[in-house]
C-alpha cells in the first residue's frame, strides 16, 4: 500500500465499526472467534474481560490495529516517534480513537490510552517492556497481541472487529432498562433485603440469597474503590462442596495479580457467630 493510497484513521473505525454492527446483528460473534486459535482467543478475552478496568491498554491496542491497518509497514511496538522507526500512537489515538470511542459510548479514556504511567514508557511494546499493566495476564494478553500482528503477520483487521463486536455486545447489554429506585434509604434497603432472605420460598437455593447480595455489592466495590486496583473478584462458585474440598477461603473471594487471596467472605445466614465457625476460618 503506498503513502497516497492510505486509509484515514478515521474511516477505518467507522469501516470496521459497521461490519462488527452487522456481524451481532447477525448473531455470528461465535463464529468469527472460531476462527481464531486457542490463543489468540485467550488473550483476546482476558482484554474483553478487562474493558473497564484496562481502557489503557484496549485503547492502545486499538489504536495500534488501526494504524497497522493505515499502514501495514509500521512496526507498531515502537509507539512514539521519537524511536527509530517509531510512530505517535498518543497523536493518533487522541485525534482520532478517543473520540471515535466515546462517540460509540465504548469504555474510554478522558484524552489517551498514552497518559496511563503504565503505557507511556519510552520503550517498545515488545516481552521487554517493563510498564507495570495489570492484571498480569492483561500485560500477556496486549503484548503477545501486538507480537502476533508483528511477527506472524496474524490480522489486524479481523482483531479489531472481534473487540469492536463485543464492545457493541457490551454497550447495549448495559442499555437494559432495569428498576433502578434512586431514593431509597439505607434503613429501607436493608429492610426488604430481609424480607427477601427470610421468606418462606418453597424452592430451593433460598440459603445463596445474602451471598448473591453481598457479590451484587462487591461487584460495584471492584470498580471503584482503589482498594482493589488490579485485584479480580472471582466468580461464585456453585456450593455444592464445602470450602475445604473446592479450595475457596470463604464465599467470596478478591484475588490479586498473582492469583492469591486477596480479601474473602464467608456468609451465613441465620445462624449466630461462634468459636468453632472463627476456628474453622484460621
Amino acid at each position: 500500500m503506498t503513502a497516497d493510497k492510505k486509509k484515514p484513521h478515521r474511516g477505518i473505525l467507522q469501516e470496521v465499526y459497521r461490519k462488527a454492527l452487522t456481524i451481532v446483528n447477525d448473531a455470528i460473534v461465535r463464529d468469527l472467534f472460531d476462527e481464531f486459535g486457542t490463543e489468540e482467543k485467550k488473550y483476546l478475552q482476558t482484554v474483553i474481560d478487562n474493558f473497564e478496568k484496562g481502557k489503557g491498554v484496549l485503547t492502545v491496542l486499538i489504536t495500534s490495529l488501526v494504524h497497522k491497518l493505515h499502514n501495514p509497514s509500521q512496526d507498531i511496538r515502537l509507539h512514539q516517534d521519537n524511536m527509530n522507526g517509531g510512530y505517535s500512537g498518543r497523536g493518533i489515538d487522541a485525534q482520532y480513537v478517543t473520540p471515535f470511542m466515546k462517540e460509540m459510548e465504548f469504555p474510554s479514556m478522558a484524552e489517551s490510552g498514552w497518559l496511563t504511567r503504565s503505557l507511556e514508557q519510552n520503550l517498545p511494546y515488545d516481552f521487554h517492556y517493563p510498564g507495570k499493566i495489570t492484571p498480569d495476564e492483561l500485560k500477556r494478553a496486549f503484548l503477545n497481541l501486538l507480537d502476533l500482528i508483528q511477527n506472524q503477520n496474524r490480522s489486524p483487521e479481523k482483531y479489531l472487529l472481534a473487540l469492536f463486536a463485543k464492545m457493541v455486545e457490551y454497550r447495549e447489554q448495559k442499555k437494559i432498562d432495569l428498576a433502578k429506585p434512586t431514593n431509597l434509604s439505607i434503613s429501607a434497603i436493608v429492610h426488604d433485603l430481609k424480607e427477601h432472605f427470610e421468606a418462606g420460598y418453597s424452592c430451593r437455593g433460598a440459603s445463596r440469597l445474602p451471598t448473591l447480595a453481598v457479590y451484587a455489592v462487591y461487584q460495584c466495590m471492584i470498580k471503584e474503590l482503589k482498594r482493589f486496583e488490579g485485584k479480580q473478584l472471582m466468580p461464585l462458585e456453585e456450593h455444592t462442596s464445602p470450602d475445604t474440598r473446592s479450595g475457596m477461603v470463604g464465599d467470596i473471594e478478591v484475588r490479586n495479580a498473582k492469583e492469591r487471596v486477596f480479601e474473602a467472605v464467608e456468609i451465613k445466614h441465620g445462624i449466630s457467630i461462634n468459636t468453632n465457625l472463627i476456628r474453622d476460618a484460621y
